[in-house]
């Protein structure tokens, strides 16, 4: 089965932490559409209403603002669910390096306190975003799951990777099933940061000159958002071990430098003087070529529709026709 997406039967009682975010609100959409009882929780830190303010009002649709931080709020509305999407977290790289506590607080101490809650309400299904950043500078390219010594360098890969090592202690000591998603590059509607985002505000604020990190060499895979969430939940469906664990990526490459051509040729901009900063890497903690090897969600059944330049441009597309809208 390819990466189209498909109707999917599940009927159990979903909650989706994180879910008014970038990739939680699509992973919402489908399950709403599937006629699954769906719970919202997130604090609105990274996310919006106005992504899932559609299902407001339907019967089995709820949000609940709060923090996954708070401990209390999060094991009262966690019980009588049956699945845990636990998306919530820091989504931007370089914020957790201005503030060395954001990643273990909102990723490693939230992942914690989310397997504590489905520990002690008997929910006995975790999924977690996790990130291809927790292999850090591999020196195997496509990287496999089982690469290793895993040695991030950004604190967000170092937080993600601890999530996981959570995740697997729990999953040993007190039942919780476990499936982990190793994400590449997301990218689509409604992003609120990353390589497109940025260079499109660049460009808002000067189309005739655009500032691009690093020296445009870096290279990369890129998936689009409604790939990743019928990944995401093809592998729920049908991988049924203890612990699960998957990259979930396209299955090759793209520069910044092809990134940068491609967006602009959808701007329809012309004479873009293009400055680039120099360095291999963007910004401290990015990893500069990075390739998911997809092998393990292949003979899963799942593949991917789109390459990376594709998800690239159907993506550059939606990003420049919704900053136009929202700058009007």
């Amino acid at each position: 089965m390819t990466g189209a997406l498909r109707g999917c039967v599940i009927h159990m009682s979903q909650m989706v932490t994180g879910g008014a975010g970038f990739i939680g609100s699509a992973l919402v959409d489908k399950l709403v559409a599937d006629g699954e009882p769906v719970a919202v929780y997130d604090n609105l830190s990274n996310g919006s209403e106005s992504f899932i303010s559609q299902h407001f009002g339907k019967p089995d649709f709820k949000f609940i603002k709060a923090d996954v931080l708070d401990f209390e709020r999060l094991l009262k509305e966690m019980d009588g669910h049956s699945v845990v999407w636990h998306l919530a977290a820091n989504p931007d790289i370089r914020k957790g390096t201005e503030s060395s506590r954001m990643d273990l607080e909102q990723n490693t101490l939230a992942t914690y306190n989310v397997l504590e809650a489905a520990r002690k309400t008997d929910i006995d299904s975790v999924v977690f975003s996790s990130t291809s950043t927790i292999y850090g500078r591999a020196s195997v390219l496509p990287t496999p799951e089982d690469y290793g010594p895993c040695l991030p360098i950004s604190l967000y890969g170092a937080s993600k990777l601890a999530c996981e090592g959570l995740l697997s202690a729990y999953a040993e000591l007190y039942g919780v099933k476990g499936w982990i998603y190793r994400f590449a590059n997301i990218v689509g509607d409604r992003s609120t940061h990353g390589i497109l985002y940025d260079l499109v505000e660049k460009l808002n604020r000067n189309p005739a000159e655009l500032e691009v990190l690093g020296d445009g060499n870096q290279k990369k895979s890129y998936l689009l958002v409604e790939e990743c969430v019928d990944g995401m939940m093809f592998g729920f469906e049908n991988a049924k071990d203890k612990l699960n664990y998957f990259n979930l990526g396209s299955e090759d490459q793209i520069t910044v430098r092809r990134i940068v051509e491609v967006l602009i040729e959808e701007t329809g901009l012309k004479d873009v003087q293009l400055k680039y900063t120099g360095g291999e890497s963007g910004w401290a903690g990015d990893v500069p070529k990075q390739l998911l090897s997809t092998k393990k969600m292949t003979e899963l059944g799942w593949t991917p529709s789109h390459s990376s330049e594709e998800a690239i441009r159907e993506a550059a597309r939606i990003t420049v026709r919704e900053y136009l809208r929202a700058s009007k």
